[in-house]
């Protein structure tokens, strides 16, 4: 299994819509890095939804149902999706500030390319969030 951090804006995607939605495709991905991110995504991969420039912080965990396919919201180029479920909101939500405090935290994706919105996260980095939401 692999782990992922996925950024959305709760503005246009909220964890609680998520939940009430059961599914969702993760379109609108319009990064190379980000979309080879989707493309190496298998069924069952955990992922961490993250609240991007409102609320900053990790809310719930996901998981992949669907592997990489064709994004139909693209109108021109060569674009992916995945299909995620929520499996559960976090104890508590963890903060950006919380995370960039963190020692253990020093190295994860989101502090080193915090514009990109789908990142591959270590299984320690996503259990050490897991584990900070339960504080």
């Amino acid at each position: 299994m692999n782990y992922w951090l996925v950024k959305q804006e709760p503005a246009a995607y909220a964890w609680d819509q998520f939940v009430l939605d059961g599914v969702t495709a993760w379109t609108g991905v319009r990064n190379f890095q980000a979309r080879n991110n989707l493309r190496a995504m298998a069924i069952g991969d955990r992922a961490l939804y993250y609240h991007s420039v409102t609320g900053k912080a990790v809310v719930g965990i996901a998981e992949v149902t669907r592997p990489a396919y064709q994004d139909t919201t693209a109108s021109e180029g060569d674009w992916s999706c995945v299909d995620f479920k929520p499996i559960a909101p976090l104890a508590r939500a963890v903060s950006l500030d919380e995370i960039k405090a963190d020692p253990g935290l020093a190295n994860i994706a989101l502090l080193r390319q915090s514009r990109l919105s789908v990142m591959p996260i270590t299984k320690a980095e996503f259990d050490h969030i897991i584990k900070l939401s339960k504080k």
